[in-house]
């Protein structure tokens, strides 16, 4: 994880999201725009069983990632949904993806969730890029609360956003079926005012 910084004013952001998202630019990673080149990257990335044992199943082909990275940008363009691709710095490959999606129509709450290729766990690579996203979240598109579901059992996954500060508000029981079970879902959630006090450990994205 890269060392902590003093807190800086985020920039002015006027672009409109849905006519495409901007880049975002971290210590480790930056986030664009999906591209329809991208569909072979991502299902080598995201098609391992580390990365799909707690996650809902990605496409289970490069043109499943094609249709889904299509429909992403649809989506985007609707107002309703955005992905981003996470990059590593001095690669134009994507090793994972950050997804955004409303859960009312105005936007002001959403659900957030996320994949990264195993290789990349435990480098900092996550807390980077999510940094990155939820900054986005609050400040270009508004939101002011965001919340994520991790299964109880994904004690990375939930380590992680514990890391980033979200707050675990409770437990959905049997609420997430994979591979014929249903498993316990931990709900958390982070505030726009709570992640304003949070950002003093975090550096400030850079949006061109």
């Amino acid at each position: 994880m890269p060392a902590p910084s003093a807190l800086q004013a985020p920039p002015s952001v006027t672009t409109d999201w849905r006519t495409g998202l901007p880049l975002l630019t971290g210590n480790l990673v930056s986030l664009r725009e999906l591209q329809a080149s991208d569909a072979p990257a991502l299902f080598a990335a995201l098609s391992t069983d580390q990365v799909t044992r707690f996650i809902s199943p990605p496409p289970a082909t490069v043109e499943g990632f094609g249709r889904f990275i299509s429909w992403a940008i649809r989506q985007r363009q609707s107002g309703a949904y955005l992905c981003f691709a996470i990059v590593p710095n001095g690669s134009d490959t994507p090793v994972g993806i950050f997804q955004v999606r409303s859960l009312e129509p105005a936007f002001g709450t959403a659900e957030w969730g996320f994949a990264l290729a195993s290789e990349c766990w435990g480098t900092g690579m996550f807390t980077d890029g999510a940094a990155l996203l939820v900054d986005f979240a609050f400040d270009v598109i508004g939101i002011h609360r965001l919340e994520a579901r991790a299964a109880l059992k994904n004690g990375r996954g939930n380590g992680a956003l514990r890391k980033l500060g979200a707050v675990q508000e409770g437990v959905l029981r049997r609420s997430f079926l994979r591979n014929g079970e249903y498993l316990d879902q931990a709900l958390w959630t982070i505030l726009q005012d709570d992640w304003a006090q949070a950002k003093t450990v975090w550096s400030s994205p850079v949006i061109h």
